[in-house]
C-alpha cells in the first residue's frame, strides 16, 4: 500500500510540475530581486554558493544564473521565468513574453565616442572600428541604418577601447553615465532604453497549471510594485474646499469621506502616487486641506 501511495504521488508531480523561476547570481538586479521575491512572501534560501533553491511555501523553484543565459533558459524552457533585463532580450533576440517592468535596472544601450573626435552622427561611423560587449545589438542596430563597421567584441573595459586606439566608437551600457563622462565619452544615439521585467517562456504560459501558480506569482508582485509606487495619505479639509482637493487627488476608484466632529470639515483618506506626491502635496496645501499624515503600504490589490 505505501508503495503504491508514494508512487501515486510521483505520478501527481508530473502532472503538476513546479515553476523554476532564473535570476541573476550576482551582479547589479540581484539585491534588489531577492528583496522584491522576498517582499511577496517567498520563503527561500539565498547566498552567493547557490546555483538552486526551492520556495518552501510556494510551487518555485530559483535558479541563480549568469545574467546573460537567463533569455535563452527562458526561451528554450529550462526555465518558466526569468527577471532580465531588456538589454539582454534584444541582444540575445530569443522569443519570449516580456510580462512586467519591474522598476529597476534602468540602463540605455548606446553608441558613444570620444569628445575630441568630431563624430556627431552615427553615419560617420561608417567602415570604421566599433567596440562592444554586446554584438548582435550593435549589428542590428548598424544595419537598421544602412552603416556597414567594424564590430570588435569586448567582454570588458569597453570604454577603454577608443583610447587604446582599438576602435573610434563604441556600444554599450550606461545607467548613469558617469563611466562616459570619465572616459571622456559622449553619447550620440540611444539604442535602447531597457529595465528589468519578469519574462516568461510561451509555452509555460500556455500550460494551464504553470499559467494558473504564474498568474498567482504575478497578482503578488504587481501587488507590491504599486504598493512601492503609492503613499496612503489621511487629510482633513473644509467642505467648501472638497470639490478643489477631488480634483486633485482622485484616488484608485474614489477617495473615502469621513466626517468629523465639526460639521464643517471632512477628513479624506486616498491613495497617491510617488512619483507626484510632493506636487500633489503642495497643491493639497494651497487648497486648504492641513493634518496631512502620509502612511507607506505594505501590500496593494488593485
Amino acid at each position: 500500500m505505501g508503495e503504491k501511495l508514494r508512487l501515486r504521488s510521483n505520478s501527481n508531480e508530473e502532472a503538476q510540475p513546479r515553476l523554476r523561476l532564473a535570476i541573476q547570481k550576482e551582479g547589479r538586479l540581484t539585491e534588489q530581486t531577492l528583496s522584491l521575491l522576498h517582499s511577496v512572501g517567498l520563503e527561500f534560501e539565498s547566498y552567493k554558493q547557490r546555483l538552486f533553491s526551492t520556495c518552501y511555501n510556494f510551487e518555485l523553484d530559483i535558479l541563480y544564473s549568469r545574467d546573460d543565459d537567463i533569455p535563452e533558459y527562458i526561451a528554450s524552457g529550462t526555465a518558466d521565468l526569468g527577471v532580465v533585463g531588456q538589454n539582454l532580450i534584444f541582444e540575445e533576440g530569443v522569443d519570449l513574453a516580456e510580462l512586467l517592468p519591474i522598476g529597476f535596472g534602468h540602463c540605455s544601450l548606446v553608441v558613444a565616442v570620444p569628445k575630441e573626435s568630431g563624430i556627431t552622427e552615427v553615419k560617420q561611423l561608417a567602415g570604421k572600428k566599433i567596440a562592444t560587449s554586446y554584438p548582435k545589438s550593435a549589428q542590428k542596430f548598424l544595419s537598421s541604418q544602412g552603416i556597414a563597421a567594424d564590430i570588435i567584441t569586448l567582454s570588458g573595459s569597453v570604454e577603454l577601447a577608443p583610447h587604446l586606439g582599438v576602435a573610434q566608437g563604441i556600444v554599450e551600457i550606461t545607467a548613469t553615465g558617469s563611466s562616459l563622462i570619465l572616459n571622456d565619452l559622449v553619447a550620440i544615439e540611444t539604442i535602447l532604453n531597457s529595465e528589468a521585467v519578469i519574462a516568461a517562456n510561451r509555452d509555460s504560459l500556455a500550460h494551464p497549471y504553470k499559467a494558473r501558480n504564474i498568474e498567482r506569482l504575478m497578482v503578488r508582485i504587481k501587488s507590491a510594485l504599486l504598493a512601492r509606487q503609492s503613499k496612503y495619505i489621511v487629510m482633513n479639509a473644509p467642505k467648501v474646499a472638497l470639490a478643489r482637493i477631488l480634483e486633485i487627488v482622485p484616488g484608485l476608484k474614489s477617495p473615502t469621506i469621513v466626517p468629523l466632529a465639526d460639521p464643517d470639515w471632512v477628513a479624506v483618506h486616498t491613495v497617491i502616487n510617488e512619483d507626484v506626491f510632493w506636487d500633489v502635496i503642495e497643491q493639497l496645501r494651497e487648497a486648504g486641506a492641513g493634518g496631512i499624515l502620509v502612511v507607506p503600504i505594505e501590500k496593494l490589490l488593485n
